[in-house]
């Protein structure tokens, strides 16, 4: 099983910057992609970005050219760089891994960590 660790949420005003770290342990060697997803009160979660162990990275239109996503392979940790703000972002953000365990694929989610963008 893999197990994922989010930090790094607060309060910003709005054109500030944030970044989000997201720390994996357990079984990481079958991480395939890992990605940051969000939720607004009332709202569905929604696809932030997305990044697989070859560094290919993928974004959702609202957070393109804003957003940055990244990986240290070594230590298994994805980090979401947040720059420009928006209050449309404020949400909880959730670390996310798919990866492969015992021949099946999986999923695991962090606790999630706020982000609150606001004057």
């Amino acid at each position: 099983q893999v197990q994922l660790v989010e930090s790094g949420g607060g309060l910003v005003q709005p054109g500030g910057s944030l970044r989000l770290s997201c720390a994996a342990s357990g079984s990481v060697f079958g991480i395939s992609v890992m990605g940051w997803y969000r939720q607004a009160p009332g709202e569905q979660r929604e696809f932030v970005a997305a990044i697989t162990r070859g560094g290919v990275t993928n974004y959702a239109d609202s957070v393109k050219g804003r957003f940055t996503i990244s990986m240290d392979g070594a230590k298994i940790t994805v980090y979401l760089q947040m720059n420009s703000l928006k209050p449309e972002d404020t949400a909880v953000y959730y670390c996310n891994a798919d990866y492969f365990y015992l021949g099946q694929r999986r999923s695991s989610w962090g606790q999630g960590t706020q982000v609150t963008v606001s004057p």
